[in-house]
């Protein structure tokens, strides 16, 4: 039964992960040189105050990172036939998830040690829909697995 209420769930993380592919992740202004970073799923990119990129250097890892998690929810999303399948493949998204957010924060601290900075910068709407997803992964696996526990209950009946 693909009209249940976990997988709209699956659909919101697959595309809260769409959304976090195409949004930048962190922005860092520095009011005194006028300089700029900013961090996307593709890219670390390094501006002056005319706009002019100084460095750049690629993140494809996050990318890949959010692409399979999308995927994995996609394909999470026509496992529900098999609902063990569907919670596990729902366990190595939340894996995949923290991962993701774990390296954006590390890359963003680097960033932040290399420049002496005296604030940490602000997190953009690509960070805070990957924690989204997580959320509504969270949900889905729940439904999951009262779906589960609803079904083993009767079957005890029979």
């Amino acid at each position: 039964m693909i009209q249940r209420i976990q997988t709209i769930f699956l659909f919101l993380v697959v595309v809260c992960m769409g959304a976090s592919i195409s949004s930048p992740y962190w922005l860092q202004a520095q009011e005194a040189s006028g300089e700029t970073w900013e961090l996307t799923a593709f890219m670390m990119t390094h501006m002056d105050a005319a706009g002019e990129t100084l460095d750049s250097s690629s993140t494809w890892y996050m990318a890949t990172l959010a692409s399979f998690s999308g995927l994995l929810a996609l394909i999470s999303i026509f496992q529900y036939k098999n609902r063990t399948r569907q919670m596990m493949f729902n366990m190595i998204n939340s894996l995949i998830m923290v991962g993701l957010v774990v390296v954006v924060f590390l890359t963003t601290n680097k960033v932040n040690s290399e420049i002496n900075a005296l604030e940490s910068g602000s997190y953009q709407v690509g960070f805070w829909v990957i924690l989204a997803a997580m959320v509504f992964n969270m949900l889905a696996n729940r439904f999951i697995r009262k779906d589960e526990a609803l079904v083993r209950s009767v079957d005890r009946i029979r």
